[in-house]
């Protein structure tokens, strides 16, 4: 499946040459704007894989719009600009930019950045998913952790026991023991509010 980009830039025939070697290369190019308040609209709603934005524009520069959409999705942003000077690498380091591209663009240049800030965002967004899934099971844990207290105190049995008791229901329920830990918490803080 082709890559979506979106291309942001206010000057018309370098953002028609700039999308002309994106799809030439193999790219679609879903959307394009002359501006960065119309980044930020055309980017929520398109969700582009890859967003190439020109820092200086009218209405809402490309800094500050990247900072907007940056903050509402993990979209990957190139930074395109006629200037190179350190205050911008600066402040694109700051809004979370992926690649900074200074004009005039080539196809020499566009490519190999374009495909660098993709695998960056796959990495990234690899490393986001996996931080999600290792928080999730220390939450389970953390849960079954619990349960397991309010069984050894309720049942006055030893944490081996109480374990090996959460262990039975959840494979004779068939249920994750998760879900078993969530159960008998709820049951006894619910008793413990009715007191």
């Amino acid at each position: 499946m082709k890559k979506r980009i979106m291309v942001v830039e206010d000057e018309s025939i370098v953002r028609l040459d700039v999308s002309l070697m994106l799809e030439d290369a193999g790219y679609n190019v879903v959307a394009q704007a002359g501006d960065g308040e119309k980044a930020v609209e055309k980017a929520f709603e398109l969700e582009p894989d890859l967003i190439i934005m020109d820092i200086k524009m009218p209405k809402l520069n490309g800094l500050k719009a990247s900072e907007i959409i940056s903050n509402r999705t993990n979209t990957p942003i190139l930074l395109l600009t006629a200037y190179s000077q350190k205050e911008f690498v600066a402040k694109a380091k700051e809004a979370n930019i992926l690649g900074y591209l200074v004009k005039p663009v080539t196809e020499a240049s566009l490519i190999p950045a374009v495909e660098i800030a993709m695998k960056q965002a796959e990495n990234a967004n690899a490393f986001r998913e996996k931080i999600i899934k290792l928080d999730k099971k220390l939450q389970g844990r953390k849960m079954i952790e619990k349960a397991k207290g309010i069984l050894m105190t309720r049942l006055n049995v030893s944490e081996d026991k109480a374990f090996q008791k959460m262990r039975k229901i959840s494979m004779d329920k068939q249920l994750p023991l998760e879900r078993i830990a969530r159960k008998i918490i709820h049951k006894y803080e619910a008793k413990a509010n009715k007191v």
